[in-house]
């Protein structure tokens, strides 16, 4: 099996390659300086992706370049940024920090309140598994962008805060521009938009808030999030050519219809969405 090294993914390390699932124990080292104060994601495997590296967009060729320095593009991010930072220590602070942990098992969660089914790996075992396996694909779409720019962070030239402290010394090597994360919350939003129709709106907005988290956590500007949704979309995109994707998608939505689980929580989440 051929497997090709990229190192930091969102937090973490990825192997690419054909027929491959990732954890940790098959990755090489961090060196002391890249590595992390904590693992939040020991043990944590990536699902194999539904697309061959091969097919995964080009984030260089579909992004324009990050805002140059001095323009009224970075101006902009740099207001976005400053507003975020009036969120630090309040409810918004504190789902962005729940946001930030792709690699939870309670992760693909952070969708249910507007999906209305309480997803998870013990609930919704199919739909689970149609998003983690999209996680890998669209996280990925976004790498050959982040590894061309370098982007630094926002808390890298603000000196402020981030929500996940353990992980300043991963970020600060994993290029800001675009988001993955925000690939990642948008493309499951839009996943299950196809699935529950009738809430579309409702996750293709918990999806948009999912990318904009990163903003409030001080580890992503406001274009990072936004070019983060064009590699969703092209990535989503592309997914549904695949065979095992569309079989996943029609699996996750039957399940779906049979299930009549409740989530919970969402008055808080609804409250703490309503800042900005």
């Amino acid at each position: 099996m051929t497997k090709r090294w990229i190192a930091p993914m969102l937090g973490t390390a990825v192997l690419i390659g054909a027929g491959w699932t990732v954890a940790l124990a098959e990755q090489p080292p961090m060196s002391s300086a890249m590595a992390p104060k904590a693992a939040p994601m020991a043990g944590f495997k990536f699902e194999k992706g539904y697309l061959a590296p091969s097919t995964l967009p080009d984030s260089v060729a579909l992004l324009p370049p990050p805002p140059a320095a001095g323009s009224a593009a970075e101006a902009r991010d740099v207001e976005a940024s400053k507003a975020a930072l009036a969120l630090h220590g309040g409810p918004r602070w504190t789902l962005a920090t729940v946001d930030a942990d792709l690699f939870a098992p309670r992760a693909t969660a952070t969708m249910a309140c507007s999906a209305g089914h309480a997803i998870g790996p013990t609930q919704t075992p199919l739909t689970e598994h149609l998003l983690r396996r999209a996680l890998t694909d669209l996280a990925a779409s976004t790498r050959a962008a982040k590894a061309k720019y370098q982007r630094q962070r926002p808390f890298m030239v603000n000196g402020q805060p981030m929500c996940t402290p353990d992980l300043d010394a991963v970020l600060r090597h994993d290029g800001s521009y675009p988001s993955g994360h925000s690939a990642i919350g948008y493309g499951w939003g839009l996943i299950l938009a196809e699935i529950v129709p009738a809430r579309a709106t409702a996750l293709a907005a918990r999806g948009r808030a999912f990318g904009d988290s990163r903003r409030v956590c001080n580890v992503h500007w406001l274009s990072d999030v936004e070019e983060g949704r064009i590699a969703a979309d092209a990535t989503l995109a592309r997914m549904h050519a695949e065979p095992a994707f569309q079989a996943d998608l029609a699996a996750a939505a039957k399940e779906l219809a049979a299930d009549h689980s409740t989530p919970t929580g969402c008055d808080a989440e609804a409250a703490a969405l309503a800042l900005h």
